[in-house]
């Protein structure tokens, strides 16, 4: 759930942002449904380096009793116990990261590895690699994005949520080599994010891509595809998922 608040917004290719509504009402209707984790993104946080999404991670924290991670303008030991303290699981930490990857690891000592998410906004150059883009696809960093998930796993990251730029909004599926890259370089879990347009396209990540989960966003924003759907097209090509 990207956030600016105080809207629940969406776009294509992390550009042209849509208001959807409100997202405290979004995860009260995702946790009905069944979502098995919840993920606020504050996209403008970076841009203003700050923060502004506490509210909300409190309100989340009281009402819906799923794992919730937050991401957006973390930059520092505080913000992340900041963040924990408002009733976040885990972190997801992006731009500070390429500007300073000893974060990972100061994050991962502190306060555990399953508590540090590395977010990677990988986008495909001419020579089929993907750079690792950051504030929120506006910067180019010219990492590797596959090399760099391998650096911060290194560094003590616990798990990585990866979107592709390029499919991100487009409906078109998931980058599926992308994810394939990235989860054959690392042994931690890697969720993809980015493209979801049918049942097939979850099934398709998983399977050829590798992917240990998916994020859905447009999806069930717009309730193109609801979870049920998704989990019986999982359960049908033997794919394991929570039950609701």
């Amino acid at each position: 759930m990207d956030i600016k608040a105080p809207n629940l917004i969406k776009g294509i290719h992390l550009e042209g942002l849509r208001v959807v509504g409100d997202p405290r009402e979004h995860a009260q209707r995702y946790y009905a449904a069944g979502a098995d984790e919840l993920l606020y993104i504050d996209i403008v946080a970076s841009l203003y380096e700050r923060n502004t999404i506490g509210d909300l991670v409190r309100y989340t924290a009281e009402n819906v009793f799923i794992p919730l991670t937050v991401g957006g303008g973390v930059r520092s030991l505080g913000d992340v116990e900041g963040l924990l303290k408002d009733g976040a699981d885990k972190v997801a930490i992006n731009t500070a990261a390429t500007k300073n990857p000893d974060l990972v690891r100061d994050v991962s000592r502190r306060f555990g590895s399953q508590c540090m998410v590395l977010g990677i906004e990988g986008k495909r150059r001419g020579d089929g690699t993907w750079e690792a883009l950051r504030d929120n696809g506006r910067e180019h960093t010219g990492l590797d994005a596959v090399e760099w998930a391998r650096q911060c796993e290194d560094l003590g990251a616990g798990e990585i949520l990866l979107t592709s730029v390029d499919q991100e909004g487009t409906r078109r599926g998931f980058d599926v080599d992308l994810c394939r890259a990235v989860s054959q370089a690392v042994s931690i879990p890697v969720i993809i994010s980015g493209g979801m347009g049918t049942t097939q396209h979850l099934v398709d990540v998983v399977k050829s891509g590798k992917a240990d989960a998916v994020a859905v966003a447009d999806a069930l924003h717009y309730d193109r595809i609801s979870m049920d759907a998704m989990r019986d097209a999982a359960a049908q090509s033997d794919i394991h998922m929570r039950s609701s």
